[in-house]
């Protein structure tokens, strides 16, 4: 059975979820990670100056595009259980556990002191576990749209395996970049248009460089090989759909999207990770994600 409003509504949740991720990139590059001081979920920080009043609104608005997730959560959730498909429904009580899950990563970041410029390993961890869960909070909102009414329905049963381990090797990729992305923002580079990006390397690797100087030229290589594992993948089962003109339009998404990522992750390098560039990259990550997650849907049978 079909829910067309429920999955279209969820399809919109999900454009919003994403929007409030690349909210957070802003809060991190602008600095506004304390804006609102250690206090959560209240926002009682002491402000001094005009750009600490701006920092706090910043912090302030992304708490509250945040809370509004949970809201539509529970909403969801309770609608999907009225519906009475569990497939649904289990999909929307993931959707709100990860919501809940962010909070909590939110306020551990915030109660800790884990934002604007410290370097701490600590606050590379949670940044990372922050960023998984986001994608795991975005794949199941994906499900939940997906299983209400599948935008493309096959016949054909293919075997989901290589798909999921490259989905993983994804989130691989999207933690080290959360936490390059992090680096960069704490010890910026300069643009590389001169054609030393070689020294810049070897400088990086230097042993009396910060942990996330160092950690940061991990990323390209791990995005790289992600990149050419999921296309290899997705363009394999995309063969065996030869008379399936929908399925093979939704597969070329994630393909598609791949080559565009890796273009931006040079981009990013060679300009330095200005901060419209680093949101420009996460959107892409994001939307990588959500094409791979229905690619995987699209092959499940109900």
């Amino acid at each position: 059975m079909q829910h067309p409003l429920f999955s279209r509504l969820s399809w919109w949740f999900t454009a919003y979820l994403i929007a409030v991720i690349l909210f957070g990139a802003w809060v991190r590059i602008a600095g506004a990670g304390a804006g609102c001081g250690n206090h959560w979920p209240l926002c009682d920080g002491e402000v001094t100056t005009i750009a600490e009043q701006t920092k706090k609104w910043i912090e302030l608005t992304h708490r509250l595009t945040s809370a509004l997730c949970g809201v539509f959560a529970m909403a969801f959730a309770y609608w999907a259980s009225r519906m009475g498909d569990r497939a649904v429904q289990r999909a929307s009580w993931l959707t709100l556990f990860f919501v809940l899950m962010e909070g909590f990563i939110g306020a551990v970041l915030v109660k800790k002191e884990l934002v604007v410029n410290d370097a701490s390993m600590s606050r590379a961890v949670v940044i990372g576990l922050h960023l998984a869960n986001t994608l795991l909070l975005v794949a199941s909102a994906t499900a939940m749209a997906w299983l209400a009414r599948p935008l493309v329905e096959t016949r054909r049963i293919i075997s989901r395996g290589l798909l999921a381990a490259a989905m993983g090797v994804l989130v691989l990729t999207n933690v080290t970049g959360a936490v390059t992305a992090l680096g960069d923002t704490l010890f910026p580079l300069t643009p590389t248009l001169d054609g030393s990006l070689l020294a810049k390397v070897r400088e990086d690797l230097t042993a009396g460089q910060h942990f996330l100087v160092r950690l940061r030229v991990i990323h390209p290589f791990v995005a790289v090989f992600a990149a050419a594992l999921v296309s290899a993948v997705i363009g394999s089962i995309r063969r065996r759909f030869p008379d399936e003109p929908a399925m093979r339009r939704l597969l070329h998404w994630p393909l598609m999207l791949v080559g565009l990522q890796v273009l931006l992750g040079a981009t990013n390098i060679v300009l330095a990770a200005p901060g419209w560039l680093q949101i420009v990259h996460l959107l892409g990550a994001q939307l990588v994600w959500v094409s791979a997650c229905a690619s995987y849907l699209a092959l499940g049978r109900r």
